[in-house]
């Protein structure tokens, strides 16, 4: 189907599932339960899950294709939010016209940053992304400021032309009418689960993006892309040019992170430099070798174990572990309070960092690794305990009569 093999159309298939009810899976417990704090159903997270993995797809591909490690793609997501809100104060509030402009001016943006930091590889590569990321944040914040508008953000002002808005149009994002803050809440005995026109309209397009990398990552391309990691001279040794196929994966990459980049301004029109900030490009690099770099799903799972940790650790304060322990003895319960206050609230990157440093250390390969590991010694519990080959009797033969 599609181009794709059995095994992966199944996966494909597996992965469309997960995708489209993630609004169930992601409330695993009732509501006004003391476990609900984890869940992380509602929209504004669910949106972002769908957003950053489609920027850790994207980055996946430069990075665990080519092993050319980026640290300035951050630049191409504040270009796709930019570009997405320009065309709300130019157009109207429908987001499909920013979106194609984001993917546009991301990769003639990215072809022109690839052009000059591709003359080199490895730690130089890296160096010189980071600088132009940092040329265009400070581009952003304080010298392009008409585009921009520095430090405040770029959003949309009532007296902005929007030609294409009409009477009576909706005031905020939409997709030919479908408003992206709208949702419908259902409630099912004790869950309350909501379905929001914003994530299923990010959930589609990351399926779509998926499915892209998945043709890339199964193509002669993307075996070209995996023989330059593996030793990029001997492949400039057989005469073959290596240039123009990492050019193209790093305009790829780039225009995913304007995709995401764009859709972040469809959930919230507003733009600011901070998206550009050399922290970005940390955390996608972070997300991509936390899932797995050079895996499909590996960077999916690790933005979504990093947004988890964001948003729903950074919730969780004191009150709250009060409220946990509050069957024990005051001492005790002041204790384990006690020591567990530096890694939650503002102390989740403590915990997130040494979940990494786990990870690197056991994981090297990531997320994917550790649940690779699991299903074998899974399937080797599963497996029938006879006697091996080595124990079993055999009889001796018998001696042959002339």
């Amino acid at each position: 189907m599609l181009g794709l093999s059995k095994k992966d159309t199944t996966f494909l298939l597996i992965v469309m599932f997960l995708t489209l009810a993630t609004p169930i899976l992601l409330q695993p417990f009732p509501e006004g339960s003391g476990l609900a704090q984890f869940n992380a159903g509602y929209p504004d997270l669910m949106q972002r899950f769908a957003i950053y993995g489609i920027f850790a797809i994207g980055f996946n591909i430069l990075f665990g294709l080519t092993g050319y490690l980026s640290f300035g793609h951050a630049a191409f997501l504040g270009v796709g939010s930019y570009s997405v809100v320009w065309m709300y104060k130019l157009l109207s509030y429908n987001v499909l016209p920013g979106l194609i402009l984001a993917v546009i001016m991301s990769a003639l943006f990215a072809l022109l940053i690839g052009y000059v930091s591709l003359r080199r590889s490895g730690i130089y590569f890296s160096i010189l992304t980071l600088a132009m990321a940092q040329m265009s944040f400070n581009l952003a914040y304080s010298v392009l400021t008409p585009l921009t508008n520095g430090e405040t953000g770029l959003q949309v002002y009532g007296d902005d032309p929007q030609v294409l808005m009409g009477e009576g149009g909706p005031t905020s994002p939409h997709f030919f009418g479908i408003v992206m803050n709208e949702a419908t809440k259902v409630d099912f005995a004790g869950w309350q689960f909501t379905f929001s026109n914003g994530y299923y309209f990010c959930a589609i397009i990351a399926i779509i993006v998926f499915y892209i990398s998945l043709r890339i990552f199964r193509s002669p391309f993307g075996l070209m892309l995996r023989a330059i990691k593996t030793n990029q001279t001997r492949m400039s040794y057989t005469g073959l040019n290596t240039r123009p196929y990492t050019l193209a994966a790093f305009v790829i990459s780039g225009m995913y992170a304007g995709l995401a980049g764009g859709l972040l301004a469809a959930m919230d029109p507003l733009a600011g430099a901070e998206r550009m900030q050399w922290t970005a490009s940390g955390e996608v690099v972070l997300m991509t070798i936390l899932g797995g770099a050079g895996t499909l799903m590996g960077p999916v799972l690790g933005a979504g174990f990093i947004k988890y940790f964001e948003n729903i650790f950074s919730k969780i304060n004191d009150n709250v572990l009060h409220g946990w322990f509050a069957v024990l003895p005051d001492g005790l319960e002041d204790t384990i309070v006690f020591l567990m206050h530096p890694f939650i609230g503002k102390g989740w990157h403590l915990t997130l960092g040494l979940l990494f440093m786990l990870v690197v250390i056991f994981l090297p390969g990531g997320l994917i690794e550790g649940g690779q590991r699991l299903r074998n010694w899974i399937k080797r519990d599963k497996e029938p305990k006879g006697p091996s080959k080595d124990t079993e009797h055999h009889p001796k033969p018998k001696p042959h009569v002339a």
